[in-house]
C-alpha cells in the first residue's frame, strides 16, 4: 500500500471516531448539573423566562431528538449556536484553534531541543556525573504536576526577575506570539522532556552496543560521527513515536496550561463553556480536540515509516 492510501485509509478511521465522540459527549454532558437557561439568566430567571429559553434552544425535546438535530447540524459542517457567545460555535473554534495549534508545536520543539542534546550528553557520557544528574532530570520533572511547573514560571520569570515574559495573553505577530506563548510553550517541553530523555537515553545506549556502531569505531571514524551519523537516527526512531503519543495526550492537556497563563485558545474556551454550560461550544471543542489526537497519531506513524525504512504501509 502506498503512502497515500495509508494515510486516506486513516483519515476514513476519523469518521467513526468523531461519531463515537459525539455519541458520549452529547449525552454525557447533559449529566452535568446546572441548567444553561439558568445560568444566563441568573437572577432574572423566572420560570416562565427558564421555559421559553429552553424551548427556542430545543432543550425542552427529548435528547434523541437533540442529537438528531446536532447531527443533521454538523453533516452540513454546523457546530451550533454557543448560548453564551451569542455566535457559531464553529466561528468560536476557528478564532482560538491556532493559538492551541501554537503552543503544541511551540512545545513541542523546545521539549525536543532541550531533550536531545541531554540524552546524547547522557547516552555519550554513560554512568558519569553528566548521566547522573540528566538522569534525575525525568525523576524531578515527573513529580511537579505541569500547572505547577507553570505557576512556578509565572512567579519566577514573569514577576520577580523583572517581568522578563508576559504572565497572559497571545501577543501580536510571529515574534510577539514567540514572547509572548514562550512560558506556556516552556511548561508544555518540561512536561514532556522528562519522558524524552529516558526513551533518547535508553534507545541510543542499546543502538551504541549493535554490531554496525562497532565497526563504525573500527574504520577509525570519532565518537561524535559514531553518535550522531550512525547511532542517533536509528535510536530516534522510537522517540518520535513517544513524543507523538505524549503529544497526543497534550493536545487535552493544554486546557490546564491555557488556564493558568491566560491563553485564549481553545483549551481554555472549553473550560468556560463547561462552567457556562455552553453545550454546543462543549461539544464542539471536544470534537476538534477528538480529531486533532487522531491527526496526531497518524502524523506520528508516518513519519516512523519514513524513518524506519523496515516498515510497510500493509
Amino acid at each position: 500500500m502506498s503512502l497515500t492510501g495509508y494515510v486516506a485509509r486513516r483519515l476514513l478511521q476519523v469518521v467513526p471516531v468523531a461519531l463515537g465522540v459525539t455519541i458520549l459527549v452529547f449525552f454525557l454532558i447533559h449529566l452535568l448539573p446546572g441548567d444553561p437557561a439558568r445560568t444566563i439568566l441568573a437572577n432574572h430567571a423566572t420560570p416562565q423566562r427558564v421555559a421559553l429559553l429552553r424551548h427556542d434552544w430545543g432543550l425542552d425535546r427529548p435528547l434523541p431528538v437533540q442529537y438528531e438535530k446536532f447531527m443533521g447540524r454538523l453533516a452540513h459542517g454546523d457546530l451550533g449556536f454557543s448560548f453564551i457567545y451569542g455566535v457559531g460555535a464553529g466561528r468560536l473554534v476557528r478564532e482560538r484553534l491556532p493559538v492551541t495549534l501554537w503552543l503544541i508545536c511551540f512545545g513541542a520543539l523546545l521539549s525536543v531541543l532541550i531533550a536531545v542534546p541531554l540524552a546524547l550528553i547522557a547516552a555519550s557520557r554513560r554512568d558519569r556525573v553528566s548521566d547522573h544528574l540528566i538522569r534525575g532530570v525525568p525523576l524531578v520533572g515527573l513529580g511537579f504536576p505541569p500547572f505547577w511547573i507553570g505557576i512556578m514560571l509565572l512567579l519566577v520569570f514573569g514577576l520577580h526577575l523583572g517581568r522578563l515574559f508576559p504572565v497572559g495573553g497571545y501577543g501580536h505577530g510571529f515574534f510577539g506570539h514567540l514572547h509572548s506563548m514562550f512560558l506556556p510553550a516552556l511548561t508544555v517541553a518540561l512536561a514532556l522532556c522528562p519522558i524524552l530523555i529516558r526513551s533518547l537515553r535508553a534507545a541510543l545506549l542499546e543502538v551504541l552496543e549493535a554490531d554496525y556502531i562497532t565497526t563504525a569505531r573500527a574504520k577509525g571514524l570519532s565518537e561524535r560521527r559514531v553518535l550522531m551519523n550512525h547511532a542517533f537516527r536509528n535510536a530516534a526512531i522510537s522517540t518520535v513515536s513517544v513524543l507523538g503519543v505524549n503529544i497526543g495526550f497534550l493536545v487535552g492537556g493544554t486546557l490546564v496550561i491555557e488556564q493558568v497563563f491566560a491563553v485564549p485558545g481553545i483549551g481554555q474556551l472549553l473550560v468556560n463553556a463547561i462552567f457556562q454550560r455552553d453545550f454546543p461550544v462543549v461539544q464542539a471543542v471536544t470534537l476538534v480536540f477528538a480529531v486533532l489526537v487522531v491527526l496526531v497519531y497518524l502524523l506520528t506513524d508516518v513519519a516512523h515509516a519514513l524513518l524506519d525504512p523496515r516498515v510497510r504501509f500493509d
